[in-house]
Formats: structure tokens, sequence, C-alpha cells
């Protein structure tokens, strides 16, 4: 069955990344002749929300002025990607015990309430259900999981906030004492991990 697999970089880096790097050697594991991928480098600018931004996201599509869905297209953009994605590649390094500002960006410009999820007498409730996620996690010492990720656990609860239950962590620890080992621990996770979205 074809697929669709949207690849998030989010690197400040770019040729020395390490989630750029295994982000893709993970997709190549699992892409399929006829598949489809789509690849968001959010070194390109992702914008921050601002007060304008959520006016109109809280405005019914039908009253939004045509400034309000100029201020709404590069979300509605991302949105569609995630909608068409069936499998998501998200690579993460960990910056100062988080994710990258531009990560953050993203995150902000998909959670939609109507559009990505909604709440409701039980609960928020995730719109994007049936999907897999991978987060491929680079850090330099501090272990992922630990009390000190808050990057790992961020990005799970967000993509459940959108319906994404489905996740594996593909994680390089401790890429500033040993480069080397650290990503050949997350090639070595990849190999058990490929072959439920091939």
């Amino acid at each position: 069955m074809k697929k669709t697999i949207l690849k998030i970089h989010s690197s400040a880096a770019t040729a020395t990344s390490i989630t750029r790097q295994l982000s893709d050697e993970l997709a190549s594991k699992i892409i399929n002749d006829g598949d489809t991928v789509i690849e968001r480098d959010l070194n390109s600018p992702i914008s921050f929300i601002n007060e304008a931004w959520i006016g109109a996201a809280y405005t019914p599509d039908e009253q939004r002025s045509e400034e309000q869905k100029e201020g709404l297209a590069l979300s509605d953009t991302l949105i569609a990607e995630l909608k068409a994605a069936d499998v998501l590649v998200i690579g993460a390094p960990i910056y100062n015990f988080s994710v990258p500002a531009v990560l953050k960006a993203w995150v902000d410009q998909i959670a939609r309430v109507g559009v990505t999820f909604n709440y409701t007498e039980y609960g928020p409730q995730g719109l994007l259900t049936g999907k897999k996620a991978y987060i491929v996690a680079a850090a330099g010492g501090v272990p992922v999981g630990s009390p000190a990720d808050f990057a790992v656990p961020y990005l799970k609860q967000v993509l459940g906030f959108v319906g994404v239950s489905d996740v594996e962590v593909v994680a390089a620890e401790g890429v500033a004492v040993d480069r080397d080992a650290a990503i050949a621990q997350a090639q070595n996770t990849m190999v058990g991990l490929t072959s439920v979205a091939a």
C-alpha cells in the first residue's frame, strides 16, 4: 500500500547535523516504490504566532478577512502536509534540554482547534489519527527520557494531543562524548523499528 512520509528537519546545522543524517536514513529504510516523501526544512523561516494569528484562527472560516486568510496561509500549508502524511519522521536535536525554537514554532502553527484537535466534554481530542511517527533525537549529553529531557516527552505529548499516538523514538545519545558511537546506537535502534512502517 502506498504511503506518504513527512520528514521534518529542525536542526540549525545542515551538513553536520546528526538528526538530518539519521532522519534521511530512517526514511530511506521505510520508503517503498510509489511512496511519496514530503520534506519540510524548518531552517526556512517558520513565523511565530502572534495576536493577529490567534484572532484569525478563532474566527470562523467564512468570516475571515483576506488579511486573516493570508496570516493563516503557512499554518494551512503545514497542516495540509501533516494531514497528507501516513508516517512522520521528525528530526529533533535537543537544544538546551528542549526542542529547537523552529520546531516549537511548527507545533504552534499546526495545533489549531477545530482543525487538528477539538475540545470536548471529555477533554481534548486529536483529529489526526491513524498515523505513525518517529522522533529522531540527538543529545550532546542529556539522556533521552531522563528528567532533564524536555524535548522527547514534549513531542510525544504534542503528537498525542493532535491524535498521533503510535510514536517510536530513535535516539543518538552522548554525541558530545562519542559522536560515532551515538550514531551507531541510533542506527541499531532503527533496525527493529523500520519493519513496522515498511
